[in-house]
């Protein structure tokens, strides 16, 4: 985060799409995949900078690159004006959808109501408000696969986060496209991508299936058949031996890349989602064949096809927790252990990962290793030598802490937040999410050593004092 501020346009305060050839702000890259990782580490490790410069980015960024109602244009640095001369509809729907799927719509995940939202809110409105796709089932912003299915994950969740039907209706109307036409992603499409700027339609198709199965059963019922169609002929022939996926596949021969995707993670979460509903275990144990066999074929390689990048580490390992967090694997939790260690030794001296967009990612796979390995609490204030870990004992969770020099504040224990900030009716695994692991109900009573509290208390914050190098131990039941 200091690394990528070191270098914001002195100007507006904002951060360039990538260090070298790239002097401009964008929504599908500086805003979607950098600075929100900025404004989550900003809210676990420093709250004036959170409140004060994070925000303030919000502002400018709104204030300055809104060219269609609140859909974002690129900003150029060097003429402080649009980088693109014309207004180009598509282009701006692809920065809108990418800032939301993959930046706002994380942060609302942990934080709830907030300005982010409300960003968030708006770019969408305006997205479906320029829809101007003619197709059998109504109006649709794009045909860019990528971007509906950004739509699709956005909507789905916005459906619960708002109330409001509207979204779930603009969903359905990209799931109709999609599992009800002539455009199925297997039986209509003779090439078939399973990476990033393709995978999302995967998931995000699962995301319609949980908010059909509980506020539209009859749609629910119409998408069964070829949804599962669609995830059957992945794992006929999209897999490797060890069940991880490969980038691309020929869906009519069956012909596929050699290449594996560092995104098996988030088609696998699409998968286990329909099992969640419906009970279908192959696509159960298809997961867990995958998580099983991290640690013996790919410690050492665990980007993938993009082993040598850290953002391809990032994508692999974040895929591996969230459903880590649903099917608890010992061997898989040891490769998450190791190949983080190779992810991080990417990192320069300045905090900058490799200059480009993707370094966001690094934060944001660190932040999720991190609460998992705190079992998502977290400690306010911040600082680099308070360090804290916590396990999981059957129904107890025992929390250590120790610090270099003496400290007082908060311990705050996580929140059920798929419900308190989403409103979701499952918690189920979906790219753009921290998972939740020890949660505390509000009106439940908990003991922690000596001392009892009610969930609501540890969720807002329970003082602790350290003294310099003596460890501390807490069992929470």
């Amino acid at each position: 985060m200091d690394g990528w501020l070191a270098h914001a346009d002195p100007k507006t305060g904002l951060i360039p799409r990538n260090l070298r050839g790239s002097n401009y702000w964008n929504g599908r890259d500086a805003a979607a995949d950098n600075y929100p990782f900025m404004v989550l580490t900003a809210a676990m490790t420093d709250r004036a900078l959170f409140e004060g410069r994070m925000l303030q980015m919000l502002r400018t960024e709104i204030k300055l690159t809104c060219r269609v109602d609140r859909l974002p244009e690129d900003w150029s640095f060097t003429t402080q004006s649009w980088r693109r001369e014309k207004v180009n509809l598509d282009a701006l729907i692809f920065e809108g959808a990418e800032y939301v799927k993959d930046g706002l719509l994380y942060i609302a995940e942990w934080l709830g109501p907030s300005p982010w939202s409300e960003r968030m809110i708006g770019i969408i409105d305006d997205i479906w408000k320029n829809a101007t796709i003619e197709t059998p089932f109504g109006k649709i912003p794009t045909l860019n696969f990528e971007v509906n299915g950004d739509l699709l994950q956005a909507c789905s969740r916005l459906y619960w986060f708002t109330g409001d039907r509207k979204y779930l209706d603009w969903a359905i109307r990209l799931g109709d496209y999609y599992l009800l036409g002539n455009q199925h992603p297997t039986r209509d499409m003779a090439e078939l991508k399973l990476g990033d700027h393709s995978c999302e339609v995967i998931n995000g198709l699962s995301e319609l299936y949980v908010a059909c199965h509980y506020a539209a059963p009859d749609k629910k019922r119409a998408y069964e058949k070829p949804l599962h169609e669609l995830y059957d002929r992945i794992l006929d022939i999209a897999r490797n031996e060890h069940g991880l996926i490969y980038l691309k596949v020929n869906t009519r021969t069956g012909e596929h890349s050699n290449a594996l995707t560092d995104n098996w993670g988030y088609n696998y979460d699409g998968l286990y989602t329909a099992f969640l509903l419906d009970g279908t275990t192959a696509y159960r144990d298809a997961v867990r064949k995958a998580l099983s066999n991290l640690k013996e074929h790919y410690t050492g390689q665990g980007g993938m096809c993009q082993s040598n990048t850290a953002d391809g580490y990032a994508d692999s390992i974040e895929g591996a927790i969230t459903l880590l967090n649903r099917e608890p694997i010992a061997s898989a939790f040891d490769w998450v252990d190791a190949e983080i260690k190779t992810m991080w030794a990417k990192q320069q001296p300045d905090g900058v990962i490799e200059g480009w967009h993707g370094d966001g990612n690094f934060a944001r796979t660190s932040l999720m290793y991190a609460l998992w390995k705190t079992q998502g609490c977290r400690i306010e204030p911040w600082r680099a030598d308070v360090r804290i870990g916590a396990v999981r004992d059957g129904d107890k969770l025992l929390i250590s802490l120790t610090a270099d020099q003496p400290w007082s504040g908060k311990l705050i224990f996580d929140r059920p937040r798929h419900k308190t900030n989403m409103h979701l009716p499952l918690d189920y695994p979906r790219i753009n999410q921290f998972p939740e692991w020890f949660t505390v109900v509000p009106d439940k009573r908990y003991t922690v050593g000596k001392r009892t509290f009610t969930g609501e208390a540890l969720a807002s914050g329970i003082p602790i004092t350290l003294e310099a190098n003596k460890e501390i131990h807490l069992e929470v039941k």
